[in-house]
């Protein structure tokens, strides 16, 4: 891969996430790079592509949570130094990757490479879920209770990740499935995953606490 690309996204792209909720700071994007670049061993892809759309993938999230994968895919697009090294041809299938990539979508991405990014972004695994999901609990619901940010984090998963869920595995990754049946499993025992976001939720508020303190 081209370092003046790696160099472009590490230095201009990435550090933007830094501005967004814990759930989608930089030490997510580059999770999902990873997973991207994983996945991707198994087909005969553009490697620059599949880390740029992992790069740009929730970019989106500058202009709002709610459209972030469609304004995400208009920003990479337009990007002026994207099209120093991508066609333009190059450029909208990765617009329509990032576009394709969020979990409620109910169709399957237009290319292999949405998939992968879809895939990616699940990085299915119970206590990244858990902890994700807390985090943005606290971001976007700072007025609620305990009680409530743990009944809302249980409905969460349950209602994306549950044997009805809503998620759906487009590629059939050892990893995303393995983790999807961790959490079957765990959401049958609601005590003791209700113990498990307490303790979570826990930890999460004495850290605002202690950065709250800092100045």
């Amino acid at each position: 891969m081209r370092k003046e690309l790696i160099f472009y996204l590490h230095d201009k792209i990435i550090p933007i996430y830094n501005h967004f909720d814990k759930a989608h700071k930089a030490d997510h994007v580059e999770k999902v790079i990873q997973n991207s670049l994983e996945i991707a061993k198994d087909y005969d892809l553009n490697q620059e592509m599949v880390y740029t759309i992992a790069s740009f993938h929730d970019i989106g999230m500058q202009f709002g949570r709610k459209d972030h994968h469609l304004t995400g895919g208009q920003f990479l697009f337009d990007d002026e130094v994207l099209k120093r090294f991508f066609t333009e041809d190059q450029r909208l299938v990765m617009k329509e990757a990032v576009e394709d990539h969020r979990a409620s979508n109910k169709v399957p991405p237009r290319s292999i490479y949405g998939k992968i990014i879809a895939e990616a972004d699940r990085d299915i695994n119970a206590e990244i879920v858990l902890l994700r999901t807390v985090q943005f609990g606290f971001k976007h619901y700072p007025d609620i209770t305990k009680e409530e940010h743990i009944q809302r984090a249980y409905n969460h998963v349950l209602e994306k990740y549950g044997p009805n869920g809503y998620l759906t595995l487009w590629l059939e990754t050892k990893k995303n499935r393995e983790g999807l049946n961790e959490i079957h499993d765990l959401l049958t025992r609601r005590i003791e995953m209700e113990k498990m976001i307490e303790t979570l939720y826990e930890n999460e508020k004495n850290q605002h606490h202690d950065d709250s303190n800092e100045d």
